[in-house]
Parts: C-alpha cells; sequence; structure tokens
C-alpha cells in the first residue's frame, strides 16, 4: 500500500482510465495548462495532448452540454467543475439531459459521463462558495452521486464512475484534497451504491458520507475512549444509497445519528431517517437524532462559520442524547 493524499488518488483514476480507453477525455476550466485548479489533473495534459485534456471558457452550461453531447456519440466525457457552487449555471444539462436521455430515447442512448468538482464548505469561502449539494443531486432520476471520504474510496469510486454507462455526479471534498490514506497499487475499483463500515461498534450507528465520515470516525475514536462504541457506516455513494448497510447497523445498535454536511430541510439525513423509521422501527431504543448545517446561508466570519458547520463536538453530544447520558430521561 502507498500513502497518498486525496488529490493524487483522483490523479491516478485519471491517469489510468485515460490510459485504459481513449474514449475517455478530459474538460473543464484550467485542468489542462494551469494542471487543475486544485491540481487533481496536473501532468494529463502533457501526457495525453490538448484533444483529451481540454481548457473551456468560464461557461458551465456551454462545456456541460458539450459532454452531453460527445456521451451521446460514444465517448467517456469527465466534465470538471472548479467547484460544485459554480455547477449550479450546468444544472440544465445535469437535470434536463444528461439524467433523462437513456429514458427520453427510449434506450437508445447511453450517458457515460462524469461530472465531478468540490462540494460543501471549505475555510471562509462564505454563502456562495459552501453549498453542499448532495440532497439536490440525489433527488434526480437517472443519476447516481458519489462522495468519497478517503483517498482510498476516491480512486477505486472514481475509476467505477468513468466506467459506469450512466450519468455520475462526483462530489468530492476541497479540504480533503491534502489528506492523506493508503492506496493500493495494483488495480482496483470499488462499487457504486456499497457503503462501508469504518468503524464497528454496537452501541450507536452514525450514518454519514463524504468529508463528514472523517468526522464520524474521529467521534467513534473519541467516545471510544469513554466505553461508547459507534458503527460508522460510510454511505459512499448516495444515490444508489446502500440501505442493507444503514438497517443492518441500526438493527444491531438500536440508535441511530445521521450526520450530514449540508441543510435539514430535505437534506439527505431525512431520507435516510426515512429508511431507519420504515424498516428498524421496532429495533429503535430512541429517536434518530440527525447533526447538519445550521439553516442559514454559510457566514464568512470564522467563528459564525465554525457555530454553523456540523462538528465532532456536536455529533458527540448528538450520540450521547440518544444513549440518554447527557442528563435526560428516557
Amino acid at each position: 500500500m502507498a500513502i497518498i493524499t486525496y488529490r493524487d488518488a483522483l490523479n491516478q483514476a485519471l491517469r489510468e482510465e485515460m490510459e485504459r480507453d481513449d474514449r475517455v477525455f478530459l474538460m473543464g476550466e484550467e485542468v489542462a495548462v494551469y494542471q487543475g485548479a486544485y491540481k487533481v489533473s496536473k501532468g494529463l495534459l502533457q501526457e495525453f495532448g490538448e484533444m483529451r485534456v481540454v481548457d473551456t471558457p468560464i461557461a458551465e452550461l456551454g462545456f456541460a452540454g458539450v459532454g452531453v453531447g460527445a456521451a451521446m456519440v460514444g465517448l467517456r466525457p469527465i466534465i470538471e467543475f472548479m467547484t460544485w457552487n459554480f455547477a449550479v449555471l450546468a444544472f440544465d444539462q445535469i437535470l434536463n439531459s444528461a439524467s433523462k436521455m437513456l429514458y427520453m430515447s427510449g434506450g437508445q442512448y447511453n450517458m457515460p459521463i462524469v461530472f465531478r468538482g468540490p462540494s460543501g464548505a471549505a475555510l471562509q469561502l462564505a454563502a456562495q462558495h459552501s453549498q453542499a449539494f448532495e440532497s439536490w443531486l440525489m433527488h434526480i432520476p437517472g443519476i447516481k452521486v458519489v462522495t468519497p471520504a478517503t483517498p482510498y474510496d476516491a480512486k477505486g469510486l472514481l475509476k467505477s464512475s468513468i466506467r459506469d454507462d450512466n450519468p455520475v455526479c462526483f462530489l468530492e471534498g476541497e479540504m480533503l484534497y491534502n489528506t492523506k490514506g493508503e492506496v493500493p497499487e495494483e488495480e482496483y475499483v470499488i462499487p457504486l451504491g456499497k457503503a462501508e463500515l469504518k468503524r464497528e461498534g454496537d452501541h450507536c450507528s452514525i450514518i454519514t458520507n463524504g468529508k463528514m465520515a472523517l468526522v464520524a470516525m474521529n467521534v467513534a475514536d473519541t467516545l471510544a475512549k469513554e466505553g461508547i462504541r459507534c458503527d460508522v457506516v460510510d454511505l459512499r455513494t448516495v444515490r444508489p444509497m446502500d440501505v442493507e448497510a444503514i438497517t443492518t447497523s441500526v438493527r444491531k445498535t438500536n440508535r441511530a445519528v445521521v450526520l450530514e454536511e449540508g441543510w435539514k430541510m430535505a437534506g439527505i439525513g431525512a431520507q435516510i431517517v426515512d429508511f431507519i423509521q420504515r424498516d428498524c422501527f421496532d429495533h429503535l431504543d430512541a429517536p434518530v437524532v440527525r447533526v447538519h448545517q445550521a439553516d442559514v446561508p454559510m457566514p464568512y466570519a470564522k467563528n459564525l462559520e465554525r457555530a454553523a458547520k456540523p462538528d465532532a463536538a456536536k455529533t458527540i453530544a448528538a450520540v450521547k442524547k440518544v444513549m440518554y447520558l447527557d442528563g435526560g430521561e428516557k
């Protein structure tokens, strides 16, 4: 196992898939000459040339549409958005073209396209650059939504996404690019729609995804020192969602906390709680508790931003609440 960054894991996945299949190409803002806004595409222009690593104007709707057309005629485009906040401008192509083309063509057109880039908050990027889009995208039939937390997951899931014949929205974490982890040197892929149990316990399940999986693992390690053992279920893919992994964990622990980066209203957690209450109602010893961003535009001020974000302290408090260790009555 090599220890590499999340950024380098994505770079390896792109390079390996472009070597494997000459229909794969990368297109987006600053992906070529500048080698990516976050250096994920470093070295690819020099290796594959300007026909397969394509710089675009600042026109998300336009180049997303070019990608959709390319996928319709048999190519396998990877569309990089500098941030998913900018991708809102391209939602017409994602929502009305990519997701619906297979259905509306009566099965004549596959749509092997990956839309990728960072989602969620970083540090003091304020309201228009800090939004988590998982719940928006997972609402759309016809799209797969992937949110890797670790370098291992980032590489294996991106390779699977590129090989998939359906549109995939691949949401990375800007704060994850420099994180490091073990990644096999040999070929591997991770199937879409399969969660991973990142920590094992029998007192409470923490269901999460994306960069919040790192928070959940830290919480589980901290609580273990107090004798509280938590399952950490990292969904990895939120559409399709691994409902079996969720229900298996909750039926074991009888308690659940759902940790998500986005807003509360109609968030990922609402869907997870729906699965839990329908499939695990008789197993629950406490109501499910959700931990999420405050229901506000993300503040710029550092102290207010910190208060708005979900974090370890809020998650620990939620676990203790469902364990009835917060001073409350059962």
